[in-house]
C-alpha cells in the first residue's frame, strides 16, 4: 500500500508540474488539453483511456478556474 501511495504522489506531481508549465504557455483550450493527454499518456502508460480523458478534464478545469 505504501508503495501505491508513493507512486500516485509521483504522478500527481508530475500532473501538476505539467499543468503548471501549461499555465506558463498560453495556448488554445483544445491545444492544451490534447498536450495534457499526451503527456498523462507518456508519463503513465498503464492508464485506461477513460481514466486519461476524465483526469485531462479534471486539469483543464482547474486551469480554467486558475
Amino acid at each position: 500500500m505504501k508503495g501505491l501511495n508513493i507512486l500516485l504522489a509521483v504522478i500527481g506531481g508530475a500532473v501538476a508540474g505539467a499543468a503548471a508549465g501549461l499555465l506558463l504557455a498560453p495556448k488554445r483550450g483544445s491545444e492544451t488539453r490534447e498536450e495534457i493527454i499526451e503527456f498523462i499518456k507518456e508519463k503513465c502508460p498503464f492508464m485506461k483511456n477513460s481514466k486519461v480523458e476524465e483526469l485531462a478534464d479534471r486539469i483543464a478545469e482547474e486551469i480554467k478556474e486558475a
